[in-house]
């Protein structure tokens, strides 16, 4: 009997050992590959089990992937030192590989991986020193796609650690850097950059505001730049509850209880679906923000509860977790029930100073391991401000009097002006919505095409080209607009030659002839036209700031944009949105 039971035992083993390792072809790894990174941030469970599923290859190079994702995925779960673990495998798994361009690919992958564990741990400095050496290996080998990712990472720290105005100057320019590389992507892969860029952007300007409410203007960037997100992440569920979570902060923001109550609602069931524990613990603490805000503390206390308790469980939202006590220890106190409330005060205050600590220490080293140029620019910019100060007091006497001139003459001025200004506005809105009424009729720009064209016939120009050559570039152009490709930021005269297949001159020259203005003109007419269109049909549109509309139609800043947009209208864009 038991020469019986040893046999079926090692019958049993052997069975099992031989399915431990499995042959994967190169597109099966590539699929799995996509897969784990697809959903880690949905669903860390599910990302596992793909993980997990290549860790049973014969082949290094994917054993070393497979380790390396795994031990971020672990690292979300909570678990640092098994996190480690599995991080050392893939470097052992990788340095059996044989030193190619693929191995370097590789190696730069484990960084990102490495990079994203440390930064789970709140080790941001590492986390910094990990994407700088995968980034000097992805420039090595020409990968553009990781070397977005290094750069998209290094940005989100730099919020996290309070680096705003780095953050959203590399995202801007990043999310160029992605579009003009946009061939280097699937269609999949380059919607998730878009979506992730646009929510980091959105993510830097409302933590910008946060540090700065008085800088309104940066929480319509924000609210933009979220909808952006969610236009992009119709297959990416997690960015877009994140964009909508970050939504329903704008409307609390804002005052707008209702509407952000019924997001976060919406948010806590499809983080339920999504088993996403620190959206549940952020949106639980919101919650209970906002019903602290309107004095219903018994509802309050009840999130504030779920997210404390989550974040105790989950130990991934500490920052919550802390906030969660904090509000808890005030309930208490305004409902006099002393006990709980020390009890929720002493778990705050043991917690914070662990926390704020540790925080204080790895922005030091991450503004270090960026650069000192941050720095000293602070420096420099508090020195600037007091040799300013004292020159301000010398001359404030003198400055009174110029001032006091100057403001007659403006105020004599301005009285002319606006007169012309809204006789000018008015009529410019009543010929838009005469425009949109003729539904039938043929497009005005074509009638005044022709027009124009008639009499420039008769005048003599030095350069000259075939009339079919000619109808054919305004065709092209009349697509572009069709298309509003003029809303793009890149809509220049280069471009817009390249992509219609003629050269700059005769495309300077066409344009000239037929619309009767330089490119830049006719560029930004097409804009400024959208913009009035938009404000007199759209209510929403109205409601965004200069910065947030110059965005838009792809103004480079908003004086550029409020100038042209007072150019056409004779009034800024804040006076033609009140006067509609």
């Amino acid at each position: 009997m038991r020469l019986i039971i040893s046999f079926i035992f090692f019958f049993v083993v052997n069975v099992a050992v031989s399915q431990e390792k499995k042959v994967f072809t190169e597109q099966e790894y590539l699929i799995l590959q996509d897969k784990i990174r697809l959903t880690a941030n949905a669903n860390v469970d599910s990302s596992i089990v793909y993980a997990s599923q290549l860790a049973r290859s014969n082949n290094n190079k994917h054993l070393a992937f497979a380790n390396a994702a795994l031990s971020y995925l672990i690292q979300l779960k909570g678990n640092a030192v098994k996190s480690k673990e599995k991080y050392q495998l893939a470097l052992n798994y990788l340095d059996k590989m044989p030193d190619d361009k693929e191995k370097t690919q590789l190696r730069s992958y484990l960084y990102n991986y490495a990079g994203l564990s440390e930064w789970k741990r709140e080790n941001y400095s590492d986390a910094i020193e990990n994407y700088q050496q995968g980034i000097k290996l992805s420039i090595k080998i020409g990968d553009i796609i990781q070397i977005v990712k290094f750069k998209s990472n290094i940005a989100a720290i730099n919020v996290a650690v309070g680096n705003y105005r780095l953050a959203i100057k590399d995202l801007r320019s990043l999310n160029d850097f992605v579009d003009k590389n946009q061939s280097v992507y699937t269609k999949q892969q380059y919607l998730n950059n878009k979506s992730n860029i646009n929510l980091s952007l959105a993510g830097s300007y409302e933590s910008f505001y946060m540090k700065d409410p008085k800088k309104k203007v940066l929480l319509d960037s924000a609210e933009y730049f979220y909808q952006k997100t969610i236009s992009y992440s119709q297959n990416f569920p997690d960015n877009k509850i994140v964009a909508k979570l970050s939504l329903g902060n704008i409307y609390g923001e804002l005052k707008e209880y209702k509407n952000a109550e019924k997001t976060y609602y919406d948010i806590i069931f499809l983080a339920n679906q999504n088993n996403m524990q620190e959206i549940l613990c952020t949106t639980n603490y919101n919650l209970g923000d906002l019903y602290y805000n309107i004095k219903k503390y018994d509802k309050a206390l009840v999130f504030f509860k779920k997210s404390d308790s989550i974040g105790e469980i989950t130990k991934t939202n500490q920052v919550d977790h802390l906030k969660s006590n904090y509000y808890q220890a005030k309930i208490y106190n305004i409902l006099k029930e002393p006990e709980l409330a020390y009890k929720h005060s002493k778990s705050y205050l043991d917690n914070y100073e662990k926390l704020e600590s540790k925080l204080n220490d790895e922005i030091l080293e991450v503004n270090y391991k960026l650069g000192v140029g941050d720095l000293t620019s602070e420096m420099v910019t508090i020195q600037e401000k007091y040799k300013y100060d004292v020159f301000l007091n010398k001359a404030l006497k003198v400055f009174y009097v110029v001032l006091f001139i100057g403001i007659v003459f403006l105020l004599i001025k301005n009285i002319r002006d606006k007169n012309k200004a809204h006789k000018k506005m008015n009529a410019l809105i009543e010929e838009f919505k005469a425009n949109l009424e003729k539904k039938n009729e043929p497009e005005p720009e074509i009638a005044a095409l022709e027009s124009e064209e008639l009499q420039l016939k008769k005048e003599n120009v030095n350069l000259s080209i075939d009339e079919a050559k000619e109808n054919k570039i305004v065709e092209k152009l009349l697509a572009l607009e069709s298309k509003q490709e003029f809303l793009h930021a890149d809509f220049t005269l280069p471009y817009v030659a390249k992509k219609i297949k003629t050269n700059t001159t005769y495309l300077s020259y066409v344009v000239n002839k037929r619309f009767g203005k330089s490119f830049g003109e006719y560029s930004n007419e097409l804009k400024i036209n959208y913009v009035i269109n938009e404000m007199i049909t759209n209510h929403m549109y109205r409601k965004y700031s200069t910065q947030a509309i110059a965005e838009s139609v792809g103004f480079k800043n908003a004086v550029s944009f409020a100038k042209s947009f007072r150019k056409r209208t004779g009034v800024s864009p804040a006076q033609f949105a009140n006067n509609i």
